[in-house]
């Protein structure tokens, strides 16, 4: 097969970290390849160093059998190379087109020809089947339909080898299958796509090719149509694993904590939560499913006090909790894993026995008379290193020291120790490795199972499928359907997570089994500690 790209011992290191080591990785010509791994194998900075963000110290890179040197985006961009980020990159104000020609507009002498731009980006949506309006605002569109800019603005520079990274995080179920679609078409077109993700399912729909990073190196490389989920598992983690989520049924008891008409502009007076209700009982976990932007930040934030609503009822063991501050939420008996661990989770700077206790400060067992106890602290904190598998030298190393990872365990670790009645885990495994994902989904159903109410908000469908009793559906700024688990499926979520009636949804659903998760893998047989040498940037 013709190869149009090959990396050949590559070598990219960080102060301290080695991220990718001697790794070595190829694209034929018209397939789909996908980079395999956990959060720290190095898939993005290896896809990084080929995009020209990061030079590597070692290795070669060949573009259609000529050795290049790739020192920037431009010059990936001129070998045909386009990279389209987890985060996307566009401009909210302006329309579909004027995104996909910013920075290679044609021009009208010195004016931007529009309407030769309108048309090109038409011809363009169409060879590939794309359904756009040109002139439809960015702000005004789906994410999904946002991918679609992202991909043409892509092929819109000539791109021949797409990259992809985490492509269908913020997708719903349907629009996944729509994805699959077009990158199918691109290949038939001639066109060569490489994905970074971990989701192994997808991976099964969607790939001819799958190569495996652990810890920077490559570790194994496969055709999908010869492998299976569990084996692919097992190379990603290096053991034999099962694809399961053990949780026994539990009667749930009365409200803990009910949300009434809830409703949030924010600073430019944009509606962000819209007469939002819904309640969450004692032995329970309630699912928050949607797809991002729909409100899931803002509704936390309120619900912890980092922001205040501008009406409604949040009432927790039947205190009105509106209002209060964060330190006040947290006495009342509320708890959160919060999505952004830099912004909202750890003091980077600070030694991890402080973060650990952020919060839980002034708690009796860490204070000996008018200071706090560090001998104390620190035996705490060694207890969350050992109990969540938190890799680190020791527990008095700044938290940003450790990788994005075993920040994030370090911050589930200390919301869960808490003790409280009511636990928010909003995209709680993030960045986790299997075995923390396993240790903390066995956590949250520990809660549920002593009678504390869990909310867990995730953007991975199946962990909100696996784990939730029941399922409230955000769309817009409000709740708008919460149904029994025993209820959903992938396809009716799906729907009512674009936006769709729930009588839709019901007419449309299929009936299923429910999903295994494609984040959740149980270890059978104890692995040794390794020191991380990997970590993705």
């Amino acid at each position: 097969m013709e190869k149009v790209i090959e990396m050949k011992g590559i070598t990219k290191v960080f102060p301290g970290v080695v991220a990718n080591d001697k790794v070595d990785f190829d694209l034929n010509k018209g397939e789909i390849h996908v980079l395999l791994g956990e959060n720290g194998a190095g898939k993005t900075t290896l896809m990084n160093v080929l995009y020209g963000l990061y030079q590597q110290e070692e290795g070669k890179i060949f573009v259609n059998g000529k050795e290049q040197k790739i020192t920037n985006p431009s010059k990936a961009i001129e070998l045909g190379i386009g990279m389209i980020h987890q985060h996307f990159m566009l401009v909210d104000i302006f329309t579909v087109t004027e995104n996909i020609i910013l920075g290679n507009e044609p021009m009208n002498g010195l004016q931007v020809d529009l309407d030769k731009a309108r048309e090109d980006v038409k011809q363009l949506a169409d060879q590939y089947g794309f359904n756009l309006d040109p002139d439809a605002l960015i702000k005004d569109i789906t994410v999904g339909q946002q991918q679609k800019v992202e991909i043409l603005k892509a092929l819109y520079r000539k791109t021949d080898i797409l990259i992809l990274d985490e492509p269908t995080a913020v997708l719903t179920p349907q629009e996944i299958d729509e994805l699959e679609i077009i990158l199918r078409n691109l290949t038939r077109e001639g066109k060569s796509v490489i994905l970074i993700t971990h989701k192994l399912k997808e991976i099964m729909k969607m790939s001819d090719r799958v190569t495996i990073l652990r810890l920077g190196k490559v570790v194994g490389q496969v055709l999908t149509k010869d492998t299976t989920i569990p084996e692919l598992a097992e190379l990603m983690v290096g053991r034999q694993v099962k694809l399961s989520v053990d949780k026994e049924p539990h009667e749930a008891g009365d409200e803990v904590l009910v949300v009434s008409n809830l409703n949030y502009k924010d600073e430019r007076g944009v509606a962000k939560i819209k007469d939002l209700s819904f309640s969450v009982r004692r032995g329970e976990i309630l699912g928050i499913a949607g797809v991002d932007g729909n409100g899931q930040q803002e509704l936390v934030e309120i619900l912890t006090g980092l922001i205040k609503a501008d009406s409604g009822s949040v009432r927790l063991n039947g205190q009105e909790i509106l209002g209060f501050n964060a330190d006040q939420v947290i006495r009342a008996g509320m708890s959160n894993i919060p999505q952004d661990r830099h912004k909202r989770g750890l003091v980077l700077q600070l030694p991890l026995y402080e973060n650990a206790i952020l919060g839980q400060h002034r708690e009796k067992k860490f204070n000996k008379g008018i200071s706090l106890d560090y001998a104390a602290i620190k035996e705490y904190t060694r207890g969350l290193i050992k109990d969540f598998d938190i890799r680190t030298p020791n527990e008095s190393v700044p938290a940003r020291s450790l990788s994005g990872g075993n920040q994030q365990k370090l911050i589930a670790a200390r919301e869960i120790s808490k003790d409280p009645a009511v636990l928010i885990a909003s995209q709680p495994t993030r960045g986790l490795d299997v075995g923390a994902i396993e240790y903390i989904h066995k956590r949250l159903i520990r809660e549920r199972d002593a009678d504390k109410a869990v909310i867990l908000v995730s953007l991975e469908l199946d962990e909100v499928m696996d784990l939730s009793d029941r399922i409230s559906v955000i769309y817009g700024g409000h709740i708008s359907t919460t149904i029994d688990r025993a209820d959903a499926t992938e396809n009716k979520l799906g729907i009512l997570m674009a936006g769709g009636t729930l009588e839709a949804a019901s007419a449309a659903a299929v009936p299923a089994q429910p999903p295994v998760s494609e984040v959740m893998v149980q270890a059978i047989q104890p692995e040794p500690k390794e020191v991380s040498h990997g970590t993705e940037k």
